[in-house]
């Protein structure tokens, strides 16, 4: 009724994935990879994520990162700080991922804690928008009022729009403002995924950003 989303995660064959997975002559022609720390819940998706990190960092292409779920702080913190003991370039989390990260109820010192594993970062707020950070100062990026049906798949639509900003040359407050506008849309439906209509509607006002 309330439209926020409960749910229990399985991975299923994502948990066996592994290093022979993955395919290096496409991290290194990328400008980014991505990966969720859904990634570190079993020992052959943690190598691959280590393994990731690895030929990104050898071949200058960023790393963007999920912190994906508060409980995976909690379960897979050392994990975690093994991927993140050198900051990243960019990590996205939802307010209550950044305070269980800083063990904090406060989220000053949430962001301050932020600042010290990813060089630029977004918080996102569900329907109270969400805060990105350039590298120098925070950005508060309003909310886009819509009636929410479902909230699943809006971090990850968040991340998705996000990405594809910056990729596109936009700064981070354009995109952090498209990213707000998608899974704003994305909420407003049963499913967890933009229609053929939204997301032509996305593309056009993404020109007016």
């Amino acid at each position: 009724p309330d439209a926020e989303r409960a749910l229990c995660s399985l991975l299923g064959v994502n948990a066996t994935q592994s290093e022979n997975d993955i395919n290096p002559e496409a991290i290194i022609v990328s400008d980014y990879v991505y990966i969720e720390a859904y990634m570190i819940m079993s020992e052959p998706t943690f190598a691959a994520a280590i393994r990731i990190c690895d030929i990104a960092k050898l071949n200058n292409v960023k790393i963007a990162m999920n912190f994906s779920d508060a409980g995976i702080l909690i379960t897979f913190r050392d994990r975690l700080r093994e991927i993140l003991k050198k900051p990243i370039d960019l990590l996205f989390c939802n307010q209550y991922e950044a305070l269980n990260w800083a063990e904090t109820d406060n989220i000053d010192i949430a962001i301050d804690s932020l600042k010290k594993i990813a060089r630029t970062f977004a918080i996102t707020f569900g329907a109270d928008g969400a805060l990105v950070y350039d590298g120098i100062q925070m950005h508060a990026i309003e909310p886009y009022k819509v009636h929410a049906i479902n909230t699943t798949g809006a971090g990850d639509m968040f991340a998705g729009a996000f990405l594809f900003g910056i990729t596109q040359g936009k700064d981070i407050q354009t995109a952090g403002k498209l990213a707000c506008l998608a899974a704003a849309a994305v909420v407003s439906n049963d499913a967890p995924r933009l229609t053929a209509e939204q997301q032509q509607e996305i593309l056009q006002q993404w020109n007016s950003l």
